[in-house]
């Protein structure tokens, strides 16, 4: 049973009215599946690895909860050996494509023209690059020079969730016309692969996407009613990039679930107390796919009925985990299967810090 956190100080509610307006989503359009992934990391990286760690390639990779992913690349061969140069080059063209094809999806849908834009928020944790992608999306997109950018890094797979607290803050400051909430990952720029399980689970798990989200203050879409954040910092070795010989090397801990689904339990906790709601009075949930075991634990500790998860697996089915826009994937998906005006959706996102994420939205 979950139990909200006697501190609130960073529950915030919704005085301006904010709501989400469009959600669009995009993969690259290579993809994958898992068995030809497997074959692929044998047959170029075999001869590296110990029996123990083929054994655990051919567990993990066999697990039912992944069919396909998305990769970034033209052709899988260039993942093999990719200079670090080359990493950073495909990085910065390929994350400034999706969330272009993002953007521009997303304000068609709300029929809105760029020139409304007044703030662009854009995160992710797979590059690097100086300046940020904002000033290159306004570029190509054509936003007024005067827009408000704001590129976050280091938030890791739950990085979505404070993207969208400060897209809103944004809307909240602006006079008139919306903001917009990008996340792009290129997971397969930080590839790597030795006899370390972090490094196995991950190049069976992660793939490459990008989503863009418009906020404005008219009175349908879906209401951001809540978020919470909670961070432990402490526990920051559990899940995180590494850096090696100039190179990004994810890092996994074997406890994940066990941390991740306590800090989700307090802050889904906050931010149902804060409007008198139990996760029983909440119809849909759209939980970061950090993997069957973890959505298994977050599911087990708010309470939430399994058929309420179909939308997760389905999005972790076929497209992984893409770190922080996968969120959206699973939003929009439930978006699809349809949504009824007055429902509650909680979006729930972890990852580095340890941190976990939880938005509190309402149909309008």
């Amino acid at each position: 049973m979950i139990k909200p956190s006697e501190n609130n100080q960073n529950l915030h509610s919704n005085p301006g009215g904010a709501r989400i307006a469009s959600i669009a989503t995009v993969i690259p359009p290579y993809s994958a599946d898992q068995a030809f992934a497997a074959e692929f990391m044998r047959s170029h990286y075999g001869a590296r690895l110990s029996a123990r760690s083929q054994g655990l390639l051919r567990t993990v990779f066999s697990n039912p909860s992944i069919h396909k992913r998305h990769f970034a690349v033209d052709d899988p061969e260039t993942l093999v050996d990719e200079s670090a140069d080359h990493r950073i080059e495909r990085f910065t063209e390929k994350s400034i494509d999706l969330a272009a094809q993002a953007v521009t999806s997303a304000l068609a849908q709300a029929a809105i023209g760029p020139r409304e834009v007044r703030g662009l928020v854009v995160n992710t944790c797979t590059g690097y690059i100086c300046p940020g992608i904002s000033t290159y999306l306004l570029e190509r997109l054509g936003l007024d020079r005067g827009t408000r950018l704001y590129d976050l890094v280091g938030g890791g797979c739950g990085g979505a969730l404070p993207n969208l607290q400060v897209a809103q803050s944004l809307l909240g400051a602006a006079q008139d016309g919306v903001v917009l909430s990008v996340s792009v990952e290129i997971c397969s720029a930080a590839l790597q692969m030795d006899n370390d399980i972090s490094l196995i689970v991950s190049n069976a798990l992660f793939g490459d996407g990008a989503s863009a989200v418009v906020l404005w203050r008219q009175s349908r879409g879906l209401e951001l009613v809540a978020s919470a954040g909670r961070y432990v910092p402490e526990q920051r070795e559990a899940i995180r990039f590494v850096h090696k010989e100039g190179a990004l090397h994810n890092q996994l801990s074997m406890k994940l679930p066990e941390l991740v689904k306590e800090a989700a339990g307090e802050v889904v906790a906050e931010v149902l107390a804060s409007q008198g709601l139990k996760p029983k009075d909440v119809r849909h949930w759209a939980l970061h796919t950090g993997g069957e075991k973890i959505i298994n634990a977050v599911r087990d500790a708010i309470g939430i009925p399994e058929e309420c998860l179909a939308a997760t697996r389905q999005v972790l089915a076929q497209y992984g985990n893409m770190s922080s826009p996968t969120v959206w994937f699973v939003l929009k998906e439930i978006e699809r299967s349809g949504m009824a005006v007055g429902d509650w959706c909680v979006m729930v996102a972890y990852g580095a810090g340890l941190s976990a994420h939880a938005y509190l939205l309402r149909k309008s």
